[in-house]
């Protein structure tokens, strides 16, 4: 089998509202996608957020390297495209593409590539309760929370930061006493506080009764591989410190666990280089006895290839009450993730089942893809 052509698509969906985490409001959702077909009629999907040149990159760089490639050669081409662009975004998005042509070609899905699932059914938290353009949380937070319940989730991860810790802080203490002592509740910083700030309001979650605090302070350095004075937060604070979506390489990981920076790490498929590194990264935290729950934030291509992934995930204890890894499933206003397979990836009682196909085990429906399509 050989990979014929190299295709990247835009898909954008305009919001209603402007939505985001602390940091900025985005007026839409917007992906890059990977189709990768053979001589043989078959075609592997892969996926990446939408990053200035990295389409570019795509077509131009990494094409020409898969053109009359055996797509089922993995190992081997993934170190040329590495070697070709020291980039994870890009190399992801081909890596998944990649690992669902190799299981088609063999009628195994992704999961039986790496010795077989460890579960059939994935459970999922909601990551929600985002800002809205002109909506106190006051009036947003609790109503959507309840909301979520009712749908069956049983943990919920909320932002804050966007508006001071003496205003959130109140809001998220009720919402935690209004939610079922059962249902878990996490907060996602995403980088608006300094360091004095984030310890404050790490001390009050951990009161409160928040399972995690994830990403407080800014992430980047020059290096785009350091997170500044997270070792301080994680030797200061009780409450789990979870980290690490942005980095893209098993060498920045290390790094990152290797100085106890994350009490959580947060690889993600789209983002660390794809699959096989994703694994890897999960075994280097599993060594250093530090849980591995991945980052997922986009499409479903995204959401397909974490499930395959999760399944795969060991629990972290054999104790009976082991927490067993969870899909981070977005529920913000996102058509992209719910309206892209011909038969998407459903939520039903607080998990996802593991698709039976081959590959990533779903298949993109051409016509939401012409729709969405904008390049």
């Amino acid at each position: 089998m050989k990979i014929t052509n190299v295709e990247t698509f835009v898909l954008r969906h305009p919001l209603a509202r402007a939505t985001g985490p602390s940091i900025w409001l985005y007026r839409e959702r917007e992906i890059l996608l990977v189709k990768l077909s053979t001589d043989e009629g078959l075609v592997g999907w892969g996926e990446a957020c939408m990053l200035g040149g990295l389409r570019a990159l795509i077509d131009e760089v990494c094409a020409p390297i898969l053109l009359g490639q055996d797509p089922c050669g993995q190992r081997r081409l993934w170190r040329k495209l590495w070697d070709a662009t020291l980039n994870g975004f890009a190399v992801a998005a081909i890596d998944i593409a990649l690992h669902d042509l190799w299981g088609q070609a063999t009628g195994r899905s992704v999961a039986q590539l790496y010795g077989g699932a460890l579960r059939d059914r994935v459970p999922v938290y909601a990551s929600a309760l985002s800002y809205v353009e002109a909506v106190d949380p006051a009036d947003a937070w609790l109503p959507e929370a309840l909301d979520l319940v009712a749908q069956g989730f049983r943990a919920i991860k909320m932002r804050i930061g966007r508006y001071p810790p003496r205003h959130e802080l109140p809001l998220i203490a009720k919402l935690r006493e209004a939610l079922p002592a059962e249902v878990r509740l996490m907060a996602d910083g995403n980088a608006a506080y300094t360091l004095p700030t984030a310890m404050r309001v790490g001390r009050e979650l951990e009161r409160i009764g928040l399972d995690w605090f994830e990403e407080p302070i800014p992430q980047l350095t020059p290096s785009q591989a350091d997170y500044a004075g997270y070792e301080a937060l994680v030797a200061g604070l009780d409450i789990p410190i979870a980290g690490g979506e942005i980095l893209q390489s098993r060498g920045a990981f290390k790094a990152l666990l290797d100085q106890r920076k994350v009490d959580i790490v947060q690889p993600d498929v789209t983002i660390c280089g794809g699959i096989a590194e994703l694994l890897f990264v999960a075994d280097l935290a599993r060594l250093a006895a530090i849980p591995c729950l991945p980052h997922c934030w986009g499409g479903a291509i995204t959401v397909a290839a974490t499930v395959q992934l999760l399944a795969l995930l060991p629990d972290p204890t054999s104790g009976p009450c082991a927490e067993i890894p969870m899909l981070e499933y977005d529920t913000t206003e996102n058509p992209l993730r719910t309206d892209l397979l011909v038969e998407p990836l459903l939520v039903v009682d607080g998990a996802i089942g593991l698709p039976s196909g081959s590959g990533l085990g779903v298949k993109v429906d051409e016509r939401a893809l012409a729709r969405y399509r904008v390049a």
